[in-house]
């Protein structure tokens, strides 16, 4: 089992800045950009086909990806926007579900990240030379759950302020092992890793969207605005599961929730789908890379179904290497990320699961 040092929070805390070494990482070169050749030559047409059940078709189309020229929270790895062409596919109308993952699991036998035993002799590999064993008693799977702080927190750059590596947390226990899923059926699965999500989609035939595919689908068709229902920020509570309130003290649940809320919850975007803001993050299939928009911007052309960097690269965790989450979750606030934006992103180390992230599937159509 591989587990980072931000997943193991216990020595996360002390070694905060700890990954492993393997050798700083250099940003991805143009060649590294990983986008198809040209458009699909065969035109699908799904009026033929029966949508997968609980899918909905997104069309082919080209949009912006990235920040919008109005948006003033806007991160500079959100910059610049660039045209992109994605052909079109199928998509999960919701997050996938605790009674979906249930069925994968019951069908399989398949245990994830958070509930395997933790190999020390792989882990230590990842920390600093000499770092003595933990207690057996601290060394069990488990995973990050969000705790409230009980007083105003003037550095939110320390996320091990409202993180808490909880043993026995998992899907099926999210908030530790005295916790369970009972009538939480239909809320989005949560504590799933890279890993995890991967393996459910082999098993429902299904892959992860590229950022390209989750952004363009979460965009709709609606060219320059922020939020997937338009600009207008006082209907956040109207349309996503949020922080509202004093990060991390005090949420008003002005949305009707202070942490995950059943899928469906809010109305759906334009495209018919739900969850595209707020909630829970989700998985892409793209490496992080901070620099990777500008180089699709240098390259003066339209990109034709980009894939992303072929390698991570983050200033700010040069040894690390992450995937890009999108969507945001119930803790994004204005005061702290406004991840509920369309363009908003962040990237997280593959084998981290935690409270606050999901996944969705999509499926390219067959080819005729």
């Amino acid at each position: 089992m591989k587990i980072s040092g931000w997943l193991f929070l216990p020595l996360c805390i002390v070694f905060v800045h700890c990954k492993p070494n393997n050798g700083k990482k250099e940003s991805a070169t143009d060649s590294e950009i990983q986008t198809s050749e040209s458009r699909s030559s065969t035109v699908f047409d799904p009026t033929d086909h029966p949508t997968p059940e609980g899918m909905v078709w997104i069309p082919s189309g080209e949009f912006m990806q990235g920040a919008v020229s109005s948006d003033k929270m806007a991160m500079g790895h959100e910059k610049p926007a660039h045209p992109v062409f994605v052909d079109g596919f199928y998509m999960d109308v919701h997050e996938v579900t605790n009674a979906q993952f249930a069925q994968f699991v019951k069908e399989t036998a398949y245990v994830t990240i958070a509930e395997r035993a933790i190999d020390w002799e792989e882990m230590k590999k990842q920390l600093p030379q000499g770092t003595p064993k933990p207690h057996d008693s601290i060394l069990q799977p488990g995973s990050l759950i969000f705790k409230k702080t009980k007083s105003t927190v003037p550095n939110l750059y320390d996320y091990s302020q409202w993180w808490e590596w909880k043993i026995g947390a998992s899907w099926e226990h999210p908030n530790g092992p005295e916790s369970d899923i009972m009538g939480k059926e239909n809320n989005p699965v949560i504590h799933i890793a890279l890993e995890d999500a991967l393996a459910y989609c082999k098993w429902a035939g299904r892959r992860l969207p590229t950022e390209a595919e989750w952004e363009y689908a979460a965009r709709a068709g609606k060219k320059n605005d922020l939020f997937f229902w338009g600009n207008d920020v006082g209907q956040l509570s109207k349309h996503a599961n949020s922080w509202e309130g004093e990060f991390p003290v005090t949420n008003t649940q002005e949305d009707g929730f202070e942490r995950r809320a059943p899928v469906m919850s809010y109305p759906p975007n334009d495209f018919g789908l739900y969850d595209m803001a707020g909630n829970v993050w989700e998985w892409t299939d793209d490496w992080y890379n901070t620099k990777y928009y500008k180089q699709l911007a240098d390259q003066n052309e339209t990109a034709q179904n980009p894939k992303g960097a072929s390698k991570a690269f983050n200033p700010s965790n040069p040894y690390a290497e992450e995937k890009v989450i999108k969507g945001g979750s119930f803790l994004c606030s204005a005061s702290y990320c406004a991840s509920y934006r369309i363009s908003a992103r962040m990237g997280t180390s593959p084998d981290s699961g935690m409270e606050h992230l999901g996944f969705r599937t999509v499926l390219s159509p067959p080819s005729e």
